[in-house]
């Protein structure tokens, strides 16, 4: 995601009382907390202020930093915690974005990470990056998925985007879809529901094929914008 003007605070939203939304000038991370540990899901820009601060004002229990991908508004604060996990197919580009001092361990695709009484399976979604991720919580019926689910247009131009992969990977949740009730998105409305799948795998379907009609973004970025039925991507 290019680059964008920051100026507000940090924001935090008390959803329930497992769940804080800490907003960063319009993209998501989210606090989770269990019995046992509490999780932190991406960082934002990084320019907003401390996020850790805040998590530890929320929590006193052990956190683990988990990103859905590398992206640059979603890691800006990863050097303030010790090990940020991401799945291994989104490594090498989160390094290049990476600030120093954040360091790196593996997710692979099934792992559950437990945080008492509150797991999450992890779920590999590539498309929108090579390594994105989704994070499942089959108990409580709804799932995060990073910026590769929104009910905005989903920017495909960066390092590793690919609209075939993407459109393997909403197959993937439309036959999980059973599995959840909401989406948690890192941007725009939250929740969503999971026909925004159904929609996006739609409209990939069409833009592969040639089917829909560019038109100009709302930003000034490399690409165009590309809408079907309320799902979409810059590209």
């Amino acid at each position: 995601m290019p680059e964008m003007e920051r100026s507000q605070p940090l924001e935090v939203i008390k959803e329930n009382e497992n769940t804080y939304v800490i907003m960063d000038n319009g993209v998501r991370c989210f606090l989770f907390t269990g019995s046992e540990r509490a999780m932190v899901v991406d960082t934002g820009f990084g320019q907003a202020g401390s996020l850790k601060s805040i998590v530890d004002s929320l929590t006193d229990k052990p956190v683990t930093l988990v990103n859905t991908h590398g992206d640059n508004d979603h890691i800006g604060n990863n050097a303030e915690f010790d090990i940020a996990y991401f799945h291994t197919s989104e490594m090498a580009y989160y390094a290049n974005n990476a600030k120093p001092g954040a360091k790196v361990a593996p997710l692979w695709e099934g792992d559950v990470i437990d945080l008492g009484g509150l797991s999450f399976e992890v779920v590999l979604i590539p498309g929108h990056t090579p390594g994105s991720i989704a994070l499942l919580n089959r108990k409580d019926r709804f799932i995060v998925t990073g910026d590769s689910v929104s009910s905005g247009p989903v920017f495909m131009i960066g390092p590793g985007s690919d609209l075939r992969a993407y459109q393997a990977s909403m197959e993937k949740l439309l036959r999980m879809a059973e599995a959840f009730d909401v989406i948690y998105p890192s941007h725009g409305p939250l929740p969503i529901m999971p026909g925004q799948i159904d929609k996006a795998l739609t409209a990939v379907k069409k833009l592969i094929a040639g089917e829909i009609a560019p038109e100009e973004p709302p930003m000034p970025i490399p690409a165009k914008m590309y809408m079907y039925d309320g799902a979409g991507f810059f590209y």
